[in-house]
């Protein structure tokens, strides 16, 4: 029995109210990565913001101390230790940034749809809150690996498929 994390989804940039379908591309995707990547988080919350490139880029610099933009950002919760409060207290996850000029641009010049780059970003963020990373090359295969299964659950083609290796 899977169960999702509620999901809340900030748009703080105007730009993003050039694709209506956004929030509801952001939902599809984390369900299936939640489903997918057999995660905890049935009793999770997590929150994207929907900003634009001036936006993250203010976030990449105050917490990875890069001055430029990316096209996500995650940002995992800090988990309570001990006896914390009550049991019906939802569990952050984190919160995930994502960039419209970034990922308008990224997916155009790969010639993707917006909406299958979008659910990329958004997958990637996820796998980052529940403990993935790709900091080595074990990690990052195995994030990959996964990353490609849930866009094929999703009908979207394998997005490193192009890349030179």
């Amino acid at each position: 029995m899977s169960s999702f994390p509620a999901t809340e989804v900030l748009v703080t940039a105007e730009c993003w109210r050039t694709e209506p379908n956004a929030e509801a591309v952001i939902h599809r995707a984390i369900e299936a990565a939640a489903q997918i990547a057999d995660a905890d988080v049935g009793d999770a919350e997590l929150a994207i913001m929907l900003t634009d490139d001036a936006g993250i880029r203010t976030l990449n610099n105050n917490w990875r101390s890069i001055d430029k933009p990316t096209n996500v950002l995650s940002f995992p919760a800090l988990q309570p230790t001990g006896d914390g409060g009550p049991d019906d207290t939802p569990r952050m996850l984190g919160d995930i940034a994502i960039a419209y000029e970034t990922t308008r641009r990224e997916a155009d010049e790969e010639q993707k749809p917006f909406d299958h780059h979008l659910s990329h970003l958004a997958v990637h963020g996820f796998l980052h809150l529940i403990g993935y990373d790709h900091e080595n090359d074990r990690d990052a295969e195995d994030m990959e690996s996964l990353e490609r299964e849930i866009l094929g659950f999703l009908g979207i083609p394998d997005p490193y498929a192009d890349r030179m290796d």
